[in-house]
């Protein structure tokens, strides 16, 4: 959060189904293959997409793409482009426009600032993620024992003393200084859940279920609601270093997936149902993903995304700025009629790498989990960039 990103972690692998005709695009059949992702779009290729016309926009997806557009626009105007399509110059014309645009008249100011291109081959993959709400407490009390911990300060980006000076490239990894004064790999989840933190302070909330708290973990941001009523929006505030493991694909290698007995829902409700009914192994599997999330509290109307402003429901989504400029326009056409129409791209995520990755938003409430729980769209994806961009690229 507040520059980071919801930080989200996709749990699910990509069905395999066959794409449909959508939003006027015919997406490739079948998911994206596997393959090494480029640095950067523009070493993946960029070529010119279809005309605006072609993307059938409705009123209504234009209209909130637009206002979340216009929320993403000071940071787009200051915002270095990783991708290397675009400079901040690029989008004043647009977001002056924005400004003062009727939200009921977008298809036209989308038309009129924008063209289309296509990064790769546009075969898009699409997941989706929520702001989850679950039970909690300020106090911990009988029935409210999972602790929702704030960044500890003894975390610590060091690189260890014995790491050859050609070896330290790029960011030091994150870990902790032990007694004898050497950097060491910071508590696991294991570790904190067995009790490395207590007694520091650090408890933001108590959670009632360490399923629906781990799940939470892994969306990034959320929701306590207290027995009094009282709700605690919280968001991401770092991360112990442990490296994510997705228990998704561990339950596919022991082959708990599918409609056999013993078998579960390849999905997000699937995973936590089999946790619930199996708590010891539901427990080990859960600490298989030694990662551990912590928690600032929040403030204001939503979740904030990674441009620092909020997320909003069917609008945002999550992108890899190597490939899409964070506050870019992405027209999805896709095997989920769900996920299609035109979002703005305002978050990151560990798991959305690559061109054409994306993990789109769905807010608050039972809709919004069961939607992003079992949402895996393939497809088509379609970005849209400020006009002259092609021109300037050499894009014919």
């Amino acid at each position: 959060m507040g520059g980071k990103g919801l930080k989200r972690l996709s749990v699910l692998a990509a069905s395999l189904i066959t794409a449909a005709c959508v939003g006027g695009l015919k997406p490739p059949s079948g998911p994206a293959p596997e393959r090494t992702a480029p640095p950067t779009a523009l070493l993946a290729g960029v070529s010119a997409g279809p005309g605006m016309g072609r993307l059938k926009l409705t009123d209504q997806d234009a209209g909130a793409a637009l206002i979340s557009y216009r929320e993403s626009c000071p940071a787009l105007l200051r915002r270095k482009d990783s991708s290397g399509l675009t400079r901040a110059s690029n989008w004043s014309v647009s977001c002056t426009a924005a400004k003062r645009w009727p939200a009921d008249d977008a298809k036209t100011f989308f038309a009129t600032y924008f063209e289309t291109a296509v990064i790769g081959d546009g075969r898009a993959y699409a997941t989706g993620y929520y702001e989850p709400e679950i039970a909690g407490s300020r106090k911990r009390r009988v029935g409210y024992d999972a602790p929702v911990y704030a960044l500890p300060d003894d975390l610590v980006r060091r690189w260890p003393k014995d790491t050859p000076l050609a070896q330290r490239l790029g960011r030091p990894p994150l870990g902790r200084i032990d007694e004898a004064g050497n950097v060491v790999p910071y508590y696991s989840r294991a570790e904190i859940e067995q009790g490395a933190l207590e007694d520091r302070g650090l408890a933001i909330a108590w959670a009632a279920d360490p399923v629906e708290l781990f799940f939470l973990q892994i969306q990034g941001s959320g929701r306590i609601r207290t027995p009094d009523g009282e709700v605690i929006r919280i968001g991401y505030a770092g991360q112990n270093g442990r490296p994510y493991t997705s228990i998704g694909a561990l339950m596919r290698e022991q082959d708990l997936f599918g409609d056999g007995p013993g078998q579960y829902p390849a999905s997000m409700q699937g995973i936590m149902r089999y946790i619930h009914e199996h708590p010891r192994e539901g427990t080990e599997l859960m600490r298989k993903n030694a990662s551990w999330v912590f928690f600032r509290e929040l403030t204001g109307s939503g979740p904030l995304g990674a441009l620092n402003v909020p997320v909003r429901p069917k609008s945002s989504v999550a992108a890899d700025p190597a490939f899409v400029p964070l506050g870019a326009p992405v027209f999805l056409a896709t095997d989920r009629q769900e996920a299609n129409g035109l979002w703005i791209a305002q978050d990151t995520g560990g798991a959305i790498k690559g061109p054409n990755r994306f993990d789109t938003f769905w807010g608050a409430g039972d809709y919004a989990r069961e939607t992003a729980g079992g949402m895996s769209a393939n497809g088509q994806a379609v970005l849209l960039l400020p006009k002259g961009t092609l021109t300037r690229l050499r894009v014919k």
